[in-house]
C-alpha cells in the first residue's frame, strides 16, 4: 500500500558519485563506498548508482563497475542502478553483468532501467557505435530482449548463461508517461525522478497506476520516487551548501558541464536575473532545510504522491556534509 507519511516510508540512495572542483573521480570512488557504507548503518533500504556520460562533475558511468565496488563493501543494503540506460548497451552484455553481480551477492541487486540516454546526442553515438540506433521507439523490444536471457532457454541460439537463474529484481525508470505505461502494463515497480521532472510527477504516476497489470513479480503498482534533499542543522548552512546545485544547472545549461563547485565558487558566481530566475524554478522541488524544514517537505511529498518508497540524491561539495545530511534524513523517519 502507498505511504501516507515519511515514518512509514522507507528511504533509499542515489549517488551519482559527483566529482568535485579541485578533486578527481578517485576521491569520488572512494566517497562513494564511504557513503555507502554509512548509509546502510543508518538503515537505508538501497544504494543506486546513476549513470551519466561526458560530464566531467560525475563519476558513475561504468555503472555495473561500481555497484560491483559497493556490494562488496557492504553487507545487507541493495545496491543497483539507478539506471543502466539501456539503449546505451546490448541487452545481452546488460544481462551478464547484472546476472554476474546477483551470483556474487544474491538477494542485493537491482536492476533500474532507463530509456534515455544519459548524456549528450555525440556521447550516445559514441557509446552505442552508431546514430541508427538512437530511436527510443526500440526501448520495448529491447527490454524483452533483457528478460529473456535471464530465463534458460535450450532453443536460444544466442544465451546469457551466468544470467540464467541469477535475474534481479527489474525496475523501470522515467520521468514521463512512456516508462510509467510500460512499467505498468508489465506489472513492474517504477521509480520517477521527481527530483529533475517534478511537473510530470503527478500525471506519470496516475498513468503507472492505471495501466497497472499484477504480475509474477508485484500485486499491486510500487512506486520509489526519486527526490533531491539536503538537510542541515539550519535552514541557512542547508542553503549555503546547495548553492553549488544551481551553478551545476546553469553550466548544463550553457552545455559546458563543470565539477560540482565549492558553497564559496557558488556564492562568487556572477548570476544574472535570467540565471536566478532559471535555478529558482529549477530547484523548486528541491527539499532544502534543517531537519524541520525537511521533514515537513518529505511528509508533503508522500501525502500528494503516495510514494511507497523514497530514493534521495544530495550533492553538495563536501563529503562530511553529505554524510551528515543523511544521517539527519534517517533520523527523521525514525
Amino acid at each position: 500500500m502507498p505511504s501516507t507519511s515519511l515514518t512509514e516510508t522507507p528511504l533509499s540512495v542515489l549517488d551519482l558519485s559527483p566529482i568535485t572542483s579541485g578533486s578527481d573521480a578517485a576521491t569520488s570512488f572512494r566517497n562513494t563506498v564511504d557513503l555507502a557504507k554509512h548509509t546502510e548503518s543508518l538503515g537505508y533500504r538501497r544504494y543506486w548508482l546513476a549513470e551519466h556520460h561526458n560530464m566531467p562533475g560525475i563519476a558513475s558511468s561504468a555503472t555495473a563497475v561500481l555497484i560491483a565496488q559497493v556490494a562488496s563493501a557492504t553487507e545487507r543494503i541493495r545496491v543497483g542502478s539507478g539506471g543502466v540506460m539501456l539503449p546505451n548497451h546490448a541487452p545481452l552484455v546488460v544481462a551478464e553483468q547484472f546476472g554476474t553481480l546477483e551470483a556474487f551477492h544474491p538477494g542485493r541487486i537491482d536492476l533500474g532501467i532507463g530509456r534515455a540516454p544519459g548524456t549528450d546526442q555525440r556521447t550516445a553515438v559514441a557509446l552505442r557505435g552508431s546514430a541508427a540506433s538512437l530511436s527510443a521507439q526500440d526501448f520495448p523490444q529491447q527490454l524483452t530482449e533483457l528478460m529473456e536471457y535471464f530465463a534458460a532457454d535450450d532453443s536460444r541460439s544466442v544465451r546469457a548463461a551466468v544470467a540464467e537463474g541469477n535475474r534481479p529484481p527489474i525496475w523501470l525508470l522515467g520521468s514521463s508517461g512512456f516508462s510509467a505505461q510500460l512499467a505498468g502494463m508489465l506489472g513492474l515497480p517504477f521509480s520517477f525522478a521527481h527530483h529533475f521532472s517534478a511537473q510530470n510527477t503527478g500525471p506519470a504516476l496516475r498513468i503507472y497506476r492505471e495501466s497497472f497489470q499484477p504480475s509474477a513479480v508485484l500485486d499491486e503498482p510500487y512506486v520509489l520516487l526519486g527526490t533531491s534533499v539536503i538537510c542541515a542543522e539550519t535552514d541557512e548552512h542547508a542553503r549555503w551548501i546547495a548553492g553549488p546545485a544551481g551553478v551545476t544547472f546553469l553550466s548544463l545549461r550553457h552545455g559546458r558541464p563543470i565539477p560540482l563547485p565549492s558553497p564559496q565558487e557558488a556564492a562568487d558566481y556572477p548570476y544574472s536575473d535570467l540565471d536566478l530566475m532559471f535555478i529558482e524554478e529549477r530547484m523548486a522541488s528541491n527539499i532544502v532545510g534543517s531537519p524541520e524544514t525537511v521533514r515537513k517537505g518529505l511528509d508533503d511529498l508522500v501525502a500528494e504522491t503516495g510514494a511507497n518508497e523514497l530514493m534521495i540524491t544530495t550533492m553538495v561539495h563536501g563529503h562530511e556534509d553529505r554524510r551528515r545530511s543523511y544521517e539527519l534524513v534517517a533520523g527523521l523517519a525514525r
